[in-house]
C-alpha cells in the first residue's frame, strides 16, 4: 500500500475480455503532476489510447477517477470524472458528476478505475477493497437507470453500495448516452455511457470500508474553516441553496442570452413560468446534496402538486435540462418539461445534446427543409407531446430518432441539410447560452478541449459587468464585461487553468470556482495539508496549465487546429435581434489571437515546444514529433 496521504493509493485495472483485474500502486510523481480526477484520466487517455481507436471498440478504455480532496469534510462536495475517447466527437470524451460514488471508491482504496476490453455477455462490476466480482447483468439489460440502480442494491443486499449505471440509450449506443450516479447525477456529456455499454457493462457498484488520512490534519482544519467561512459569507449562498443552477434561466432572460427556439429568441415572455423561481415557490419540497461533506446542498427534490401530472417527483432540474426542454424547444409547460427531463435522465441521455437535436429538427421544419411526413410527427415549436415522443424515439433509435441519436453534427451530415444551424463545436452540442451575449463564454466554447463546453472555462466574472474587476484581475476592464472583447483570452485561460485544478481535486465547481472559494492559493494550501507536499499557488496554477496543455496536445495529435476552434455561423454573422445584446455578433478571431498568445501556442492553436517543455511535458513533445508534427520552438 502506498504511503501517499490523501489518496486511496491504488489504480484498479479491469480486463473485461479475460475477466481479470489487478491493482497497481498510484505513482507519486504522476499524482503530483496531475493531481487526480480529470488530470489522471487525460494523462492515461493520452498515453494508453492510440489515435484512431474506435470509441465503441474494445481498444478504447474508460476511466473513472477521484481526487485528493474527496473523502474530507471540507464543504465543497465530492466528484468524479469519467473519461474515454468520445463516440460523439471522436475526440476527448470526459464528463464530471457529483456523487457519493467518489467517496466510496476512495474508501475502497482506489483513485482510478480503468476499464479495458469487452465482455462477451452483459455484466456489472462489484468493486470492493479486496478486488472485483464480475456479476451477471443479463436480467438488468434493458432496465432504465432508476430500475437498474435499485435492482443492483437489492441483489447485493446493501443500500450503502454506490452505483454508476447506464440506461437503455447507452445499450442502444446513442452517441450521447451518459453514466449516471445515485440515479439523478449525470456524467452526461460526450457519450461515456455508450462506451461503457459497448464493453458489455451495465454498471459499476463500489463498496469501501477504508478511510483517507491527511498529512497535516491541523493545517487541513484551518483550511476547512476558511473554506466554510468563504461559502457562508458569499452573497450567492442563499440563491444557490434555494434554486441551484435553475436560477440562471431568469438571469439569462434579463441579460438576453437564452436559447429561445434554437437561439432565435434571446428573451422570452414566459421566462417566469418555466423558471427556477417558480420551481422554488410551487414545486420544491427539500434541498439535497449530491455528495457528502457539502456545505451548499443546491440540488432540489420537487413534487408536482396539482394537475394531470400531480404526484410526479424527482431531483432537479439543473438549468441546462430546464432551459433545454423549455425555451430551447419553445415549450411553456413546466409540468411536461419536468416529466420529459426525468425521462431523459432515466433513459440515460445527456440533456443538452438531446434538447439540441430536437430543437435543430424543429428549426429545420420551420425552414421547410423537412416535412412532417419525413419525420413521422407533426413538428411544432413547444409541443410537449412531440418533444416527449422524440425523446422515446432517440433512446430506442426508432424512426428519425435513429438519426438524432448520432448527435447534431452527424445527423446534419446524414440528412444532408441544416449543417449551418447544427449548433456544436468539434461535435459537442452547445449549452443553453448564446455566445453573442456572453463573449468570454463564446471563446470558451470554441477552445474547450471536449467541444462546445462551458465547464472547461466557466468565465463567470464577465456576467458581473464590472470594469474595475476586469482591471484588477486581468489589467483589462473589458475582460469582466460580458459584451467586451479585449482581455477575453486572459479571462478564459485563467479560468481554464483553475477549473482543471478543481476538476482534478474533484470538488464542486459551482462552489469552488463560481464563488471563487477555491482559488489557486486555497487549492495549494488544501493540497499541501492533505498530501504533505509543499505547493505554492503559482505551482498549482502550472498544474492546471499542464492539464490543459496535455488535453490540447491530445486534440492536436487527432488533427485539431485553429479552424476547428470555431463557433457556428449564426453566432459569428447574424446579429442578435432582441434583448440587451441586440445587434451583437461574436468577434471570435480577435479573441482567438489573444487566447493563443496567452497560452503560448502558435497562431494555428498548437502548443509550442517550449511551452510543453516548461510544463514538464517533454515526452509529449517527443511523441508529437515522432508522429511527424512539427512544433514551433
Amino acid at each position: 500500500m502506498t504511503r501517499l496521504k490523501g489518496y486511496g493509493g491504488r489504480v484498479l485495472r479491469v480486463d473485461l475480455t479475460h475477466r481479470t483485474y489487478r491493482a497497481e500502486e498510484l505513482d507519486e510523481s504522476l499524482a503530483r503532476a496531475f493531481l487526480g480526477g480529470r488530470g489522471l484520466n487525460v494523462y492515461r487517455l493520452y498515453w494508453e489510447v492510440p489515435p484512431g481507436v474506435n470509441p465503441l471498440g474494445p481498444e478504447n478504455k474508460l476511466m473513472i477517477a477521484t481526487g485528493p480532496m474527496v473523502g474530507f469534510p471540507h464543504g465543497l462536495g465530492s466528484r468524479v470524472n469519467v473519461t474515454a475517447r468520445s463516440p460523439l466527437t471522436g475526440l476527448l470524451g470526459d464528463s464530471n458528476a457529483g456523487t457519493h460514488f467518489s467517496e466510496e471508491m476512495k474508501f475502497a482504496g482506489y483513485d482510478q478505475i480503468v476499464v479495458e476490453g469487452r465482455s462477451d455477455r452483459p455484466v456489472y462490476l462489484y468493486v470492493t477493497e479486496s478486488g472485483v466480482e464480475f456479476m451477471d447483468a443479463e436480467g438488468l439489460w434493458g432496465l432504465r437507470v432508476s430500475e437498474a440502480h435499485e435492482a443492483i442494491r437489492r441483489e447485493l443486499k446493501d443500500h450503502r453500495v454506490q452505483v454508476a449505471v447506464v440506461g437503455p440509450a447507452a445499450e442502444n449506443l446513442v452517441k450521447f448516452a451518459g453514466v449516471f450516479f445515485n440515479v439523478y447525477r449525470a456524467a452526461g456529456r460526450t457519450g461515456m455511457g455508450a462506451v461503457l455499454a459497448s464493453k458489455g457493462v451495465k454498471a459499476i457498484a463500489v463498496r469501501g470500508d477504508g478511510h483517507v488520512e491527511a498529512a497535516k490534519p491541523d493545517k487541513l482544519l484551518e483550511v476547512m474553516d476558511e473554506i466554510l467561512r468563504r461559502i457562508y459569507e458569499n452573497p450567492q449562498y442563499w440563491p444557490r441553496r434555494i434554486m441551484g443552477t435553475s436560477r440562471v434561466l431568469m438571469a439569462g432572460n434579463r441579460l438576453g442570452f437564452l436559447p429561445g427556439r434554437h437561439f432565435q429568441d434571446p428573451v422570452v415572455d414566459y421566462a417566469y413560468d418555466v423558471s427556477g423561481e417558480r420551481l422554488a415557490r410551487e414545486y420544491n419540497v427539500k434541498v439535497r446534496a449530491c455528495s457528502a461533506g457539502c456545505a451548499l446542498p443546491c440540488a432540489r427534490f420537487f413534487v408536482v402538486k396539482k394537475g394531470p401530472l400531480a404526484g410526479l417527483m424527482g431531483e432537479g432540474p439543473e438549468y441546462e435540462p430546464l432551459g433545454g426542454f423549455t425555451v430551447r424547444v419553445g415549450n411553456r409547460d413546466l409540468d411536461r418539461a419536468l416529466k420529459i427531463i426525468l425521462k431523459v435522465s432515466d433513459y440515460g441521455m445527456d440533456a443538452i445534446t438531446t434538447s439540441e437535436v430536437i430543437a435543430w429538427l424543429m428549426e429545420l421544419r420551420q425552414r421547410g427543409e423537412v416535412s412532417d411526413e419525413e419525420v413521422g410527427l407533426r413538428l411544432e415549436w413547444g409541443d410537449p407531446e412531440v418533444i416527449e415522443r422524440l425523446v422515446d424515439m432517440i433512446a430506442y433509435r426508432k424512426g428519425i430518432g435513429n438519426v438524432l441519436a448520432e448527435g447534431v453534427k452527424r445527423a446534419s451530415e446524414i440528412l444532408g441539410k441544416g449543417q449551418d444551424i447544427a449548433f456544436h463545436v468539434k461535435g459537442l452540442e452547445m449549452i443553453q447560452a448564446d455566445p453573442r451575449a456572453l463573449k468570454g463564454y463564446g471563446l470558451g466554447f470554441a477552445v474547450a478541449s471536449r467541444g462546445a463546453d462551458h465547464l472547461r472555462s466557466e468565465p463567470f466574472v464577465e456576467v458581473e459587468d464590472d470594469p474595475e474587476l476586469g482591471r484588477r484581475m486581468f489589467s483589462e476592464p473589458e475582460a469582466a464585461m460580458r459584451l467586451g472583447v479585449r482581455g477575453k483570452g486572459k479571462l478564459v485561460a485563467f479560468f481554464e487553468d483553475l477549473n482543471a485544478v478543481v476538476d482534478s481535486m474533484e470538488v464542486c465547481k459551482n462552489t469552488a470556482e463560481n464563488m471563487l472559494v477555491l482559488d489557486f492559493d486555497m487549492a495549494a494550501r488544501a493540497y499541501s495539508a492533505i498530501t504533505g507536499f509543499d505547493v505554492t499557488p503559482s505551482e498549482m496554477r502550472l498544474t492546471g496549465e499542464r492539464i490543459v496543455n496535455i488535453e490540447r496536445a491530445y486534440l492536436v495529435r487527432e488533427g485539431v487546429r485553429r479552424e476547428h476552434d470555431r463557433l457556428p455561423r449564426r453566432f459569428l454573422e447574424e446579429p442578435l435581434r432582441d434583448g440587451p445584446a441586440k445587434g451583437h455578433v461574436h468577434e471570435l478571431e480577435t479573441m482567438l489571437d489573444e487566447y493563443y498568445s496567452v497560452r503560448g501556442w502558435s497562431r494555428d492553436g498548437v502548443p509550442t515546444k517550449s511551452k510543453l517543455a516548461s510544463l514538464g511535458l517533454h515526452e509529449v513533445v517527443q511523441d508529437l514529433e515522432l508522429r511527424g508534427l512539427r512544433l514551433h520552438d
